[in-house]
């Protein structure tokens, strides 16, 4: 008897705690989420700030397989100078005809802890002006409940990547930028049936 009332309570609690072995999803809040960048330059460093258009990283915990979209409104970007500013758009983003950086999420390496600081690296790839590059962020989530704040720092190689290189003969600049996104959302079970991508709030 003593043995059964065990059990019982033991699947009462179990019911109780978060399924974390289950497919999660991370949707961002583009208000909460900032997204900076800082070029080093001759004479001093360029640094300037882009926002975020939507973000929703989906990921197994179980197999670290990832998917997703989290999108950068290229066309906001902006370092405070507007003549810069004007040939940033023009020369080096093109963001008129592509208005969006894609970052597409293939895999999550590492736990995620149900709460307190994790860190995790999120592999996956990036779409600007039109090719694909691989990238991984290395990453430091913090879980409180359902709310998620997540911090990355990355090297974007976009001389490499093919972007227009503005360095002049009187001013010389990087061929990185280093890019650092600093984002808020909320934790989802996505619902468990075959190709539903919606979800609800674990609670």
């Amino acid at each position: 008897m003593h043995r059964l009332t065990a059990l019982i309570v033991f699947a009462a609690l179990a019911l109780s705690l978060p399924a974390f072995g289950t497919e999660r999803a991370l949707d961002l809040e583009p208000e909460s989420t900032q997204v900076t960048f800082t070029l080093e330059a001759i004479g001093h460093d360029v640094a300037g700030t882009l926002y975020l258009h939507d973000g929703r990283v989906r990921f197994d915990p179980q197999t670290g397989a990832a998917s997703g979209e989290v999108s950068i409104d290229a066309r906001r970007a902006e370092t405070g100078h507007k003549k810069r500013d004007k040939k940033m758009h023009e020369k080096v983003l093109e963001s008129e005809h592509n208005p969006l950086i894609v970052f597409t999420p293939e895999r999550l390496e590492g736990e995620i802890v149900a709460e307190g600081t994790s860190e995790v690296e999120l592999h996956g790839t990036v779409t600007l002006l039109g090719a694909e590059h691989p990238l991984t962020l290395p990453t430091t989530v913090e879980m409180a409940g359902d709310s998620v704040t997540a911090r990355t720092t990355f090297t974007v190689p976009y001389v490499e990547w093919g972007l227009h290189d503005p360095s002049i003969v009187f001013l010389r600049v990087a061929k990185e930028v280093e890019v650092t996104i600093s984002a808020a959302g909320t934790l989802v079970t996505v619902a468990p049936a075959a190709g539903d991508v919606s979800a609800t709030t674990d609670r």
